[in-house]
């Protein structure tokens, strides 16, 4: 497993790094904020679970690279934007300065609006397949990073700061804001290897499943750990008066529902048998996280 996390760490690291415009392209400052962000130190578990979803389907890695990449590029986006002073005011992300902090504040909202743009002139890229054309792949980016899922999570998670929320509130807004695009990651890796519809269901339940799982994890991992581990923030959740599965159903409830829902995650890939086991450890692996 830690070899399969390696090389397609570094598979999709050579492939950012070739994509994205050189620091040295005018204007210069806004593709170096671009490119501090990307190569800010981050786990591309995202992008390597699109890879995985496409050789679990017999497609080949390369085939979904340029996917993986776009959605890489929406995550740092969402992650630039969520730590800025209007939103979250986080200074730290990755372990290192956050954005604005280095390169003030216009310019790092200019440089996630230019990594969602440049997101989808990466998956253009792609030929289209069979059973899923280019237009069915811009689609699914598009749903995925806005107003009715990402953008509605964030907007949600602003709203209910200081509020008691719901239990399924707070599962819509961990859906919309993390599930999602972690959902249409797995989909569109499935897309790449010309998945069959039912191949594609299955997949959707796994991503549906461990993304919600994720963020339940990332709820749990914001109280229980340092921020040396974290790489970002410790304990901004309870300061900010977030909407998280510890406030609402306690620590030790959040643990099961995130081992439940790895579970769920689980029985999805089983119509896949062994040519899911990579999915199979990355769904432990997330859950068994501590950063």
């Amino acid at each position: 497993m830690k070899d399969y996390l390696v090389s397609r760490q570094k598979m999709v690291d050579d492939a950012l790094q070739a994509y994205l415009p050189k620091p040295s392209v005018k204007p210069k400052t806004i593709h170096k904020a671009m490119r501090y962000s990307v190569f800010a130190g981050g786990k591309r578990l995202r992008p390597i679970l699109c890879l995985a979803a496409g050789e679990c389907c017999d497609g080949e890695a390369p085939a979904a690279l340029p996917l993986a990449c776009a959605v890489e590029c929406i995550h740092t986006y969402s992650l630039i934007h969520d730590d800025l002073p209007c939103m979250d005011n986080d200074d730290l992300r990755r372990g290192m300065p956050t954005s604005h902090k280095v390169f003030g504040e216009a310019i790092a909202v200019l440089a996630g609006d230019a990594l969602l743009t440049f997101a989808f002139e990466l998956a253009a890229q792609v030929p289209g397949w069979p059973r899923y054309s280019l237009k069915d792949v811009i689609r699914e980016l598009a749903i995925a990073s806005g107003s009715r899922s990402l953008i509605a999570g964030q907007v949600l998670d602003l709203e209910s700061e200081g509020k008691r929320v719901s239990l399924p509130l707070l599962k819509f807004i961990h859906e919309s804001k993390t599930a999602a695009l972690l959902r249409a990651t797995i989909r569109l890796g499935a897309m790449s290897a010309n998945a069959t519809p039912a191949r594609l269901e299955s997949l959707s339940d796994f991503g549906m499943a461990l993304g919600l799982a994720f963020q339940v994890i990332d709820d749990i991992l914001d109280v229980t750990q340092s921020s040396e581990t974290l790489g970002k923030s410790a304990g901004k959740d309870l300061v900010s008066e977030k909407a998280t599965y510890p406030s609402v159903i306690g620590l030790e409830g959040s643990r099961k529902v995130a081992k439940r829902l790895t579970e769920e995650a689980h029985r999805s890939l089983k119509p896949f048998a062994r040519k899911a086991e990579i999915l199979h450890s990355l769904a432990d692996y997330l859950l068994d996280r501590e950063y």
